[in-house]
């Protein structure tokens, strides 16, 4: 997604552009073409030779610097971008922006670019909350400019409140859904589902299991940075939410399934790579069990089959997690529930970085992966869910 891409980050005159380092290094790790303009007030927190030691790249500080490689900078700059990122964005940066004002590097550049502009703002609650500087996102908003943060939390001015820059995963998030706008899930719905549900026994106690979310993270995520509306129901994980989607939280299985139901009429594909619980306790207790005696015996009742019981025009994707007898019991439930795809995994995958599965179609076909990260399965998978919503559109 990011590697050969062109990104020109702006840092400005914030507390907050020590975070922009980091920013810088991952997407230079991602295989970006980081080129950073700085301010002037931006230099007084962090160095240019810091952003240049981290991207390999020249920065750019001055609107008449001497020995650039950029013939008429600013141009030059601004027609290679494929996305222009300013974090932290100050309330001043912001100003002049909506005012349209060309006085340094940073915003000859913004003006001179048709590239998409996301803006990461920074700064005291106070300024922030200003109806001036409201005023100026908003016209910024209604001119295409993406925003992403603030952050709440507490402020180099001691306060508490909206200001803080965002995280350096959201900000990335939102680069790769801008990236990938035009991908080739551009105007589809993709539904996914994630984690492992809870079955409440008693309300401190819960029957769950050792699902982390990370597969069903990593398929929404890949599915928005290929163009898709991405709607992520998702039950309890230590996972950050991933930004440019809908966010549906539930808890037990019966929760998933009526999240599901009603979502699923407007999608074009539901991924269900959620770990959901097979039984449920027949009754919750009111209060905490005490531990009385040698036993304690529950009687569980089955959960609704929710890929069994769900079907419609879009595609369906459904996961088997087995402990032995693998590319056999997925084949069974891909029948049994009349699946477009089914991805099988061995349970010993469960809250590790990476996966190794197997892809079996309705036709029986089988596609055995090698161990790859999560997000090259996700995309692997999705690379078949491309190609069976493209079959479908011809018919």
């Amino acid at each position: 997604m990011l590697k050969g891409k062109t990104i020109i980050l702006g840092v400005t005159g914030s507390i907050a552009a020590y975070k922009t380092v980091d920013i810088a290094s991952q997407l230079t790790q991602a295989g970006a073409k980081v080129d950073v303009i700085m301010t002037k007030a931006a230099t007084e927190f962090v160095t240019p030779l810091t952003f240049r030691a981290i991207t390999g790249r020249p920065v750019v500080t001055e609107i008449f610097a001497s020995g650039s490689e950029f013939n008429v900078e600013h141009v030059s700059l601004a027609e290679a971008a494929k996305v222009i990122v300013i974090a932290p964005a100050t309330a001043n940066i912001i100003a002049k922006l909506a005012a349209g004002i060309a006085d340094d590097m940073l915003c000859c550049t913004v003006l001179a670019s048709k590239a998409p502009v996301i803006i990461a703002p920074a700064m005291d609650v106070n300024m922030y909350q200003n109806p001036i500087t409201q005023d100026n996102l908003t016209k910024l908003k209604a001119r295409n400019f993406i925003t992403v943060g603030p952050a709440s939390g507490r402020l180099a001015s001691g306060k508490e409140g909206l200001g803080r820059l965002a995280d350096t995963i959201d900000i990335i998030g939102t680069i790769q859904q801008v990236l990938g706008k035009n991908g080739d899930l551009a105007d589809k719905h993709i539904v996914v589902t994630a984690g492992g549900t809870q079955e409440p026994i008693d309300p401190i106690r819960c029957i769950t299991n050792r699902s982390s979310g990370k597969m069903g993270y990593a398929l929404a995520e890949a599915a928005r940075d290929r163009g898709a509306k991405v709607t992520l129901i998702t039950a309890p994980t230590s996972l950050t939410k991933p930004v440019g989607m809908e966010i549906v939280n539930v808890c037990t299985a019966q929760e998933t399934y009526q999240a599901v139901r009603d979502l699923v009429p407007q999608a074009d594909a539901l991924i269900m790579a959620a770990a959901v619980a097979d039984y449920r306790p027949l009754s919750v207790a009111r209060d905490k069990i005490k531990k009385e005696g040698n036993r304690l015996t529950l009687e569980l009742e089955h959960t609704a089959d929710i890929l069994g019981s769900i079907k419609g025009e879009f595609i369906r994707v459904g996961f088997a997690a087995e402990s032995s007898n693998l590319v056999e019991n997925a084949k069974q439930k891909l029948h049994q529930k009349e699946l477009d795809l089914i991805v099988a995994n061995d349970i010993s995958s469960f809250g590790a970085d990476n996966n190794q599965v197997t892809i079996i179609d309705r036709e029986s076909k089988i596609d055995s992966l090698p161990l790859l990260p999560k997000r090259e399965v996700a995309d692997r998978i999705l690379d078949k869910v491309v190609a069976l919503l493209t079959e479908r559109s011809r018919k």
